[in-house]
């Protein structure tokens, strides 16, 4: 008998699998799929209101899983990396993310971790970096992300956004909330990121 997370750990991997990008597949390929199960206890944030909205907005390929995280989100464990102390309790109230696998998860897995980052509209999540290599695919559209010293650029939804080891990077979104997938790599899948810079800066 299959249970809700047995049902999200496949939902990841159809998804992921569907993605048409070297980089994804490439990640995705390494993966063993049979992954011990950590019983987590719940947690809920205030940023999971915006789930609704971004499982409306997700394109077809992303809505099943959408549509999961957003029936089911108070039996997942949401966490949040950062304080009120880092970027306000604005930012706080609206940030958040659930790690299905990895040191963390609610599969355990020591060399790749993959979760869901949940933002909710007209944030800026200002640059950071980790050790970690790290794949972005946006489930939903309208966010604007950068890398380095380039400026804004908006991402579509299934548009992949790579950053590689510690490298700044930093989302703004726009009027809708921005739901994404994540994939980290190469370095503590646990890490607190380095907060670069704060201003919003073009």
């Amino acid at each position: 008998m299959t249970t809700i997370f047995d049902d999200l750990l496949e939902s990841v991997r159809a998804f992921l699998l569907g993605v048409d990008d070297v980089r994804v597949a490439g990640a995705v390929s390494g993966i063993d799929w049979k992954m011990h199960r950590r019983e987590l206890a719940p947690q809920r944030l205030d940023c999971l209101r915006h789930l609704d909205r971004a499982a409306e907005i997700a394109p077809a390929s992303a809505r099943p899983l959408a549509g999961l995280l957003a029936g089911h989100r108070s039996r997942l464990r949401w966490g949040q990396t950062y304080g009120r102390e880092d970027f306000g309790q604005g930012f706080i109230d609206n940030y958040g993310w659930c790690e299905v696998f990895g040191t963390r998860g609610h599969f355990a897995n020591d060399s790749i971790a993959c979760g869901v980052l949940l933002l909710g509209p007209g944030l800026l999540y200002p640059d950071y970096h980790h050790e970690a290599e790290e794949i972005y695919v946006p489930l939903t559209g309208e966010t604007e992300w950068r890398m380095g010293d380039e400026p804004f650029r908006r991402r579509m939804a299934g548009e992949v956004v790579h950053h590689a080891s510690n490298v700044d990077h930093a989302m703004r979104t726009g009027t809708e909330p921005l739901l994404a997938l994540y994939l980290w790599r190469g370095g503590p899948l646990a890490q607190k990121s380095v907060i670069a810079r704060t201003g919003e800066e073009n």
